[in-house]
């Protein structure tokens, strides 16, 4: 299970204060209920755990170029036109945000793996793995695990340290958006007092679903319909699916957008240039992608036509001008989507 919010830099008042926001937000009440009030002002490409997610035995070199999730990845994805970066954090026991997309951390001693969930582990234990940012010192060696349950060392082009959400507040140039992603156990069940201690740097709260791409016990988690009824319960801003539940029904979009909920999507079609225009004349609000230069440079191509048509002056907006299809023909590839995507 996962949350997301969505945020920038240049909404804090100072930086200089993060570490307030922590123990004072919620002194303050959670107020969720904004979601009318929320627009994406344009499409978003958002870069996945900063410049890209590390899949260490890929033989595509751009998946393990910079460690995910790092300050060094964050600000490389900043090189490039992207409105946000997509981050995971998780709580230690004693209370500090970190981010670290897996739920247990992995490392080797006497050649034997050992794992620790992260949430379990004190800051000074989470921040001695990987990379140490003290002159001489060395850190534990990090390992992961692939799918097929083999382990394997966790070695990238360009290597940085573990960081904490403050790190990111107060040292990722501030012309990035942040969307944050809360990491929860799925076989656990929290209490509400519980979740509102991990909830207290939150601003503004999405759901995240695979949209049906697979099934989980909890049935909320299983469609895009289940989503948007938990998002307009809550009073969620939207919702971020897996581009695959998007695509085995595209007719949830249309939905989406009339009960005024944002929707962002996953996944490696994500990093498929043809893939994402179609979301974007499908009217998704953004994507979150691995190959951030080239989906960039990619939307950028995809808009630019827009905007020039705009300030011409020919009188046709923004989001008249993109759809290149006619209705006919857009519904008809709406229909066709489902049959092309292997599930």
């Amino acid at each position: 299970m996962a949350l997301k919010t969505i945020l920038h830099l240049s909404d804090l008042p100072n930086l200089d204060h993060v570490p307030e926001i922590y123990s004072t937000c919620f002194s303050k009440g959670l107020d969720l209920n904004r979601a009318s009030s929320f627009r994406i002002p344009k499409f978003m490409v958002i870069g996945h755990r900063g410049h890209g997610m590390n899949i260490l035995q890929s033989s595509d070199s751009r998946m393990k170029a910079i460690k995910e999730n790092s300050i060094l990845s964050f600000n490389s994805a900043a090189k490039f036109p992207l409105d946000f970066i997509e981050f995971d954090v998780q709580v230690t026991k004693d209370d500090c945000p970190v981010i670290f997309h897996d739920d247990f951390i992995l490392t080797e001693e006497n050649g034997t793996i050992f794992e620790k969930k992260v949430t379990e582990l004190c800051l000074a234990e989470f921040l001695c793995y990987g990379p140490q940012k003290e002159t001489g010192k060395e850190g534990k060696c990090l390992y992961r695990k692939t799918k097929d349950g083999k382990f394997v060392k966790w070695n990238v082009e360009t290597d940085d340290s573990l960081c904490t959400l403050q790190d990111a507040f107060q040292k990722v140039e501030p012309s990035l958006g942040f969307n944050i992603e809360l990491k929860f156990d799925d076989f656990a069940v929290y209490q509400q007092d519980h979740l509102l201690h991990i909830l207290q740097v939150i601003l503004q709260v999405y759901f995240l679903t695979e949209g049906g791409a697979s099934i989980y016990y909890d049935v909320r988690r299983n469609s895009l319909g289940e989503a948007m009824k938990v998002c307009l319960e809550g009073g969620l801003q939207g919702i971020v699916s897996e581009i695959k539940g998007v695509f085995k029904d595209p007719g949830a979009v249309p939905k989406i957008k009339d009960s005024n909920l944002s929707l962002l999507t996953y996944g490696k079609h994500n990093n498929v240039p043809e893939a994402v225009h179609m979301q974007y004349l499908m009217g998704i609000d953004g994507v979150i992608v691995d190959f951030v230069e080239e989906i960039s440079q990619t939307v950028d191509d995809m808009i630019k036509p827009a905007k020039e048509m705009t300030t011409e002056g020919k009188g046709e907006s923004e989001a008249n001008s993109k759809l290149q299809f006619s209705q006919k023909e857009l519904s008809f590839l709406l229909k066709l989507i489902p049959e092309l995507i292997q599930f």
